[in-house]
């Protein structure tokens, strides 16, 4: 079975050194959930300053995990910079589910 994720982008960043892997998985599993509970509360308060800052700052994690779920993000991101009043719940939700299953996958991939 193939991963949500993906490690190419991360293997050349390590430049060869496998023991800096699991070390960008910690960190990503340390800030994406953190980042994503803002994103959540910030579109429950209709805070789009909070939505738009958020989905900034993880926006080249996920990209350099080359997650398929980084279009939600951008949709998010959007509707943050432009203060847009729709509805991207099913988006977040969308998001939201990927992304815990990224986290799973990584948990268990690495005995984390």
């Amino acid at each position: 079975m193939e991963n949500s994720y993906k490690l190419h982008q991360i293997r050349e960043i390590a430049g060869g050194d496998e023991s800096f892997i699991p070390v960008i998985i910690a960190a990503f599993l340390e800030e994406i959930p953190e980042a994503v509970q803002l994103i959540s509360e910030g579109l429950e308060q209709n805070n789009h300053e909070q939505v738009y800052q958020n989905t900034h700052k993880i926006k080249p994690t996920l990209k350099q995990f080359e997650l398929t779920v980084y279009d939600d993000l951008i949709t998010l991101q959007d509707w943050g910079k432009f203060k847009q009043n729709t509805d991207v719940t099913p988006v977040f939700e969308h998001f939201l589910s990927e992304i815990s299953t990224v986290i799973v996958e990584m948990k268990t991939d690495f005995n984390l």
